[in-house]
C-alpha cells in the first residue's frame, strides 16, 4: 500500500500571501547562511544536507504539484527545521521575491534540460536568470550545478563564465559518500549514477 503523504504547514510557504522581499531571518527564526535550492523534487538532498548541516537554513522551490508533495511529506516526517519549501515557478520568486545579497549557495541539480532546440529558451540557466542570480547571492556565494545532459551543461559553463565568477571544484556534499560516486545525492542523480550515465557538475563562486 502506498504511503498516504501528510501536508506539515509548518514547513511551507504560500506564494499567494508573498508581499515584497523574503526576510529568512523571519521565516527561519534565526541568521543563517542560506542555501536555495531550484528545483528541489522530493526532497531528498534538503532533507539529508539540512540535517547534516544544522547550523546552515535551507530553502527549495518546486513547480511538480506531485513531487512537492512528498518533499513536504518528508521534511515534516524527518521534523528536520531548518528547512521551508514552496510551490511555485523558480525564476518569478528569485526576481520578486529574493532580497540582494541573501543567499549563501545556489543548488540547480538536474534541471529539466528542455533537449529541443525550439525549448532550449526554457531552461533555468541562461543569461537573463544569472543576472538575479547574480543579485541574490552574497560575496563569495556559490552557485552548484549538476546535469547528466551534455549540451545542457554547455550552455552551464557558458552562461556561468563571468567576470562577476570564479570557477572552483565541486566538491561532495556533507553527507555524500564520496566513495560511491555520490555528489548532490539528489534522487536523479542516484538513479543516473546506477544506469551508468554521466555526470556533468559545475561550481562557480561570485568574486
Amino acid at each position: 500500500m502506498a504511503r498516504v503523504l501528510k501536508h506539515y504547514p509548518e514547513v511551507v510557504l504560500d506564494p499567494n500571501t508573498l508581499v515584497g522581499r523574503l526576510d529568512f531571518g523571519v521565516i527561519f527564526g534565526r541568521t543563517a547562511p542560506v542555501h536555495f535550492e531550484i528545483g528541489s523534487g522530493k526532497g531528498t538532498f534538503l532533507v539529508n544536507e539540512a540535517r547534516a548541516a544544522t547550523e546552515d537554513d535551507f530553502f527549495g522551490v518546486e513547480w511538480c504539484s506531485k513531487v512537492y508533495r512528498y518533499a513536504i511529506d518528508r521534511i515534516g516526517r524527518w521534523a528536520v527545521k531548518n528547512v521551508r519549501i514552496i510551490r511555485t515557478d523558480a525564476a518569478w520568486l528569485i526576481k520578486e521575491h529574493i532580497a540582494d545579497s541573501s543567499i549563501s549557495c545556489l543548488h540547480i541539480y538536474f534541471p529539466d534540460p528542455w533537449p529541443k532546440k525550439k525549448h532550449n529558451k526554457r531552461r533555468f540557466v541562461n543569461d537573463a536568470n544569472l543576472v538575479e542570480m547574480l543579485r541574490v547571492l552574497k560575496p563569495g556565494g556559490v552557485i552548484r550545478c549538476a546535469t547528466d545532459h551534455s549540451d545542457y551543461f554547455e550552455q552551464m559553463e557558458r552562461v556561468l563564465t563571468n567576470p562577476q565568477l570564479e570557477r572552483i571544484d565541486f566538491f561532495p556534499t556533507s553527507y555524500a559518500e564520496p566513495d560511491k560516486g555520490e555528489w548532490a545525492g539528489t534522487n536523479f542523480e542516484r538513479k543516473y549514477l546506477a544506469e551508468g550515465r554521466r555526470i556533468y557538475t559545475l561550481a562557480v563562486r561570485k568574486r
